[in-house]
């Protein structure tokens, strides 16, 4: 397969479509819409954030030292665009795009309620990577929508519907057909 060289940027994908809710020292919540997360660690369980350093939501993390990742799933596609694409030091995204907040169980900043999937996080460690800042979180709570969670206690990950980014090509997608299941013993494809 013959490959073209693109020189260095940020073309990476699939990454996943969250919004990010904070608070301010007056519990003022933010949310803006982030790409740039990973699950990074199982023991603690640690997640990587990375946020420009003039972001309001960057700015209350930093301040407050907690925030949730809400997972968005496609049908708010619509809303997590806006919200990537608006200043919450401008904009009350929430009021704008309908979105409503639930309270958390570990941290001060709120859910996201219409995301199925919020993982509850506090920082515990800031690494500046030019205009960016990389944020480790260890991730306290997980928080999903019981219709997702089948008889044996599993998540179901086609009930979240999640909406992924192609970086780069500023597009988003959501999953499509689960392919196969990872077994520690080997993986088994699923069958059309």
């Amino acid at each position: 397969m013959h490959k073209q060289l693109l020189g260095p940027g940020i073309t990476f994908f699939p990454q996943p479509t969250t919004l990010v809710s904070s608070v301010d020292a007056d519990g003022k919540v933010n949310i803006m819409t982030a790409s740039w997360v990973a699950m990074v660690s199982k023991t603690p369980p640690t997640l990587a954030v990375s946020l420009h350093h003039q972001r309001l939501s960057y700015a209350n993390i930093h301040q407050q030292g907690e925030f949730v990742v809400n997972v968005v799933p496609a049908d708010l596609a619509l809303a997590a665009d806006y919200c990537g694409l608006r200043s919450g030091h401008q904009t009350d995204k929430l009021a704008v795009t309908g979105l409503t907040t639930r309270r958390a169980s570990k941290v001060a900043a709120p859910l996201i309620a219409e995301c199925p999937l919020n993982l509850e996080c506090r920082l515990t460690l800031e690494v500046p990577l030019g205009d960016y800042r990389l944020l480790l979180a260890e991730v306290v709570e997980v928080q999903a929508t019981a219709s997702a969670i089948d008889a044996h206690g599993d998540l179901d990950a086609a009930s979240f519907d999640p909406l992924v980014y192609l970086g780069g090509i500023r597009e988003y997608w959501s999953l499509g057909d689960k392919r196969a299941t990872a077994y520690r013993d080997g993986l088994q494809l699923e069958k059309e």
